[in-house]
């Protein structure tokens, strides 16, 4: 069942109150010329249901497979309605459970022998129930639509090593920008990166490690999954993790940090905004 909100304020409204807050940007939406204010045109403008499919942690393993990428999915342990569905003697030592429908709806599991089950479950269900923020407050129409679940899947272990998050911003089916998040426990730090490798000094929410980052072994082959993921939208941003000669898929995000997150300096906020052809108005 999707979310059926009575918002006290309109998506339109709220999002002019709060861009030019977040970003110290211009609202526009009859000539959006940066990526920011592009992202606020497409949330209000093109709304696919693919886009639900893909933006849900659960339902984008079909689009995964059916593109042909099944190895690079994360094995999944369970799907649940309800948090007392979950038979933790069931489950490996490790795992990972997460809503569908949210971000920073995530319980680590390292060593099942040590957690509270029953706290674990509260939060759970507690997170099914609450609107999630990108909904709320970003207005990104895709969540809205998500049934909620829990899912329990692989922990994916980096063998002590920062376990790196790379971020492809494709265009109309073109990998042009490499957002790579690190460190995201401790100190987080994001850089971006040319389809090349060739780093773009720039800050985007958090500070950047400058230019100190090895190419990834497997940067040619995340280039090629991407494309072919992202070739159904418009923009798409398609996400990866690189542990040696493994590629593992993470996630398909339709609004980066909700077009709120500043870029200092602004160049590549334009740049990427010049990437990024805006379709014609749908509603699918």
């Amino acid at each position: 069942m999707a979310y059926v909100l009575a918002f006290p304020i309109g998506d339109e409204t709220l999002l002019r109150i709060v861009f030019p807050l977040k970003t110290g940007e211009k609202f526009s939406l009859k000539k959006p010329t940066s990526y920011n204010q592009k992202l606020q045109w497409y949330k209000l403008n093109y709304r696919d249901q693919l886009m639900v499919n893909c933006a849900d942690k659960f339902l984008v393993h079909d689009y995964i497979k059916t593109k042909g990428y099944k190895d690079i999915l994360t094995p999944l342990y369970g799907v649940y309605d309800d948090s007392n569905d979950i038979n933790f003697k069931e489950l490996p030592e490790k795992f990972v459970l997460k809503t569908n429908n949210a971000m920073g709806t995530n319980i680590f599991v390292k060593d099942k022998n040590i957690i509270d089950e029953e706290k674990i479950k509260a939060q759970l269900n507690k997170w099914l129930r609450m609107v999630p923020l990108q909904v709320w407050f970003g207005r990104e129409w895709a969540y809205k639509e998500i049934k909620p679940r829990i899912i329990c899947e692989e922990y994916i272990d980096s063998y002590g090593e920062d376990l790196i998050d790379y971020k492809f911003h494709c265009f109309n089916g073109i990998p042009e920008i490499i957002q790579v998040s690190m460190e995201k426990e401790a100190n987080h730090r994001i850089n971006f990166y040319d389809s090349s490798w060739n780093y773009i000094k720039t800050k985007h929410i958090y500070p950047t490690k400058g230019d100190l980052l090895k190419k990834p072994e497997m940067l040619d082959d995340m280039i090629k999954i991407a494309k072919d993921l992202s070739k159904d939208f418009p923009h798409v941003r398609v996400d990866f993790y690189n542990i040696g000669a493994r590629i593992i898929f993470g996630e398909l995000t339709f609004y980066t940090s909700a077009g709120f997150g500043k870029f200092e300096p602004n160049d590549l906020n334009l740049q990427m905004g010049e990437l990024f052809e805006l379709p014609e108005k749908i509603r699918k």
